[in-house]
């Protein structure tokens, strides 16, 4: 497995990403964060990667339904929930070879990374 685009469909930065991927002939998998959630261990990757913080998507009504206290979660908090409800995470996230090379996307400095 080469690159891996984790996301939703009708998310915009996830059709930008596959939209670039495309046109730079680099060919990828789509994995739908909803029809086939991350495993624990998956969002272990994820946070071993880039963090609790970078991995949040702060923007997301998820995330808004949150208590205060999140706040002053811990990383294993964090992973809890990421797990229970993977639209807290931001997407894309992108792997290549199994690795992640990061969250959100840009489009140059994603695409050096998926080379």
């Amino acid at each position: 497995m080469a690159v891996v685009v984790w996301g939703i469909p009708n998310c915009g930065t996830v059709k930008k990403a596959r939209a670039a991927l495309e046109a730079a002939g680099i060919a990828f998998v789509d994995r739908d964060l909803r029809a086939s959630p991350p495993s624990a261990r998956d969002v272990d990757r994820f946070l071993a990667a880039v963090g609790a913080k970078a991995l949040r998507n702060t923007s997301g009504a998820s995330y808004r339904g949150l208590p205060a206290a999140k706040d002053a979660w811990t990383e294993a908090q964090w992973a809890e929930a990421f797990v229970r409800d993977p639209m807290l995470i931001k997407r894309p996230v992108l792997e290549n070879n199994g690795v992640v090379v990061g969250v959100g996307f840009r489009d140059d400095a994603a695409l050096a990374k998926l080379r």
